[in-house]
């Protein structure tokens, strides 16, 4: 293995899905007192989620309290509750470039813009012949950091 061309900065969300958003919400939110700071639908996606942080600034950590639109369409974003975990990378098209070279399996979808309107893509939760490398199990959501993350966490 080559010696990797980016750096994973820490943890940027978790993801976590149920039937219905308002109960999460009525934890999160009311009971926990993160802050909603957007909402984000996507047809696409099957999500209806408010996109909630807990700290503030660039370290600040997001918490995406998510529901399907349809609970019986993919991707079942309800039927595991921690969906994902999301982690902040200096750059991500080296990374992807770098794993996939490296037997790291992806999930369909490439490099694209994510809820919070950073690029992201997401490692495989199960590995493959060709790609056996993967979150075993877990989704595992890699988002381009902004430069103010990037010199924050670096």
């Amino acid at each position: 293995m080559s010696t990797k061309p980016f750096k994973i900065l820490g943890i940027q969300q978790i993801a976590i899905g149920g039937p219905d958003k308002q109960k999460l919400r009525s934890l999160w939110v009311d009971m926990l007192g993160l802050t909603v700071k957007s909402t984000f639908v996507s047809e696409r996606e099957n999500v209806d989620e408010d996109i909630c942080a807990m700290g503030d600034g660039p370290t600040a950590i997001e918490v995406d309290l998510m529901q399907p639109l349809d609970p019986d369409k993919k991707p079942a974003v309800h039927t595991t509750p921690l969906n994902h975990v999301g982690l902040w990378v200096d750059d991500l098209p080296k990374a992807v470039e770098w794993m996939t070279a490296n037997g790291v399996r992806f999930a369909p979808g490439g490099i694209r813009k994510g809820a919070a309107g950073h690029d992201i893509t997401f490692i495989h939760p199960k590995g493959n012949e060709q790609f056996p490398l993967s979150g075993e199990g877990v989704l595992i959501e890699l988002v381009q950091a902004p430069p103010e993350v990037v010199a924050a966490l670096s």
